[in-house]
């Protein structure tokens, strides 16, 4: 499968949605009165601290928001990479093209030809988080943890919750780039083309041998996006509140 780019598509990535934050819906809520006018939205993962669609917590919890996506995407083509903190989500749309781990990074193409990959940003992590993640994701193990969950009021859900809070979202990473380009090649990316991932939170572009890598702002730091100027000398362009 490939896709179109339109000229003019939001990305976002990691807001990170959760009970003391609004600021996706309310982002999503401009989306929709065409406040902020798109034809197109990528939802690049980890827009929820957690969002699994087997998991009744979080499904209960974020029911406006899973909502208002299925409403806008009547309108607008919206296309969502599932994260390591969203993910099985197919179940809850009806309109939203929705992208699991295993068909990342999605080859895509701009409206001037240029290719992008794109994904999550968590495909090629170690040995120890891709055992995690396709064992977190098995229907049986999804079907047993929201069993103990429901049964215990959620504790699971909010363990996690909690341990989500006490992290700092908005660290930056010194060594960004060697950690990036020691993995660039499992991309078998073409010259010229672009990978654009969120996951990392850094906000930061580099180009290596011809590739040209991106990693998306995290909306839940600073409430920015990517808009898409392809015809344009940056074809991928910082917005925001506090750019």
């Amino acid at each position: 499968m490939s896709l179109k780019i339109k000229n003019g598509a939001i990305f976002i990535a990691d807001s990170h949605e959760d009970e003391n934050k609004s600021d996706f819906y309310d982002f999503l809520k401009k989306i929709d009165s065409k406040e902020l006018p798109t034809e197109q939205l990528f939802l690049m993962g980890d827009m929820f601290d957690l969002l699994v669609g087997k998991v009744e917590y979080g499904v209960k919890k974020y029911e406006k928001y899973i909502k208002l996506i299925d409403e806008i995407a009547l309108h607008v083509e919206v296309i969502y990479f599932e994260g390591n903190h969203d993910f099985g989500l197919n179940s809850l749309f009806k309109n939203v093209m929705v992208i699991p781990l295993e068909k990342q990074p999605q080859y895509a193409k701009l409206e001037d030809d240029t290719v992008v990959y794109l994904s999550h940003g968590d495909k090629y992590a170690d040995f120890i988080h891709t055992t995690y993640t396709k064992i977190i994701r098995s229907k049986c193990v999804l079907k047993v943890l929201n069993t103990i969950d429901i049964i215990s009021k959620y504790t699971i859900s909010k363990k996690i919750e909690q341990s989500q809070l006490r992290k700092n979202l908005c660290r930056k990473i010194d060594d960004f780039e060697e950690i990036i380009s020691s993995k660039l090649h499992l991309y078998k990316a073409e010259k010229g083309s672009y990978i654009v991932e969120g996951h990392y939170h850094q906000c930061h572009q580099f180009e290596q041998n011809g590739i040209n890598y991106l990693n998306l702002p995290s909306f839940a730091c600073n409430q920015s996006y990517i808009i898409v100027e392809c015809f344009k000398d940056e074809k991928f362009a910082l917005r925001g509140s506090n750019v």
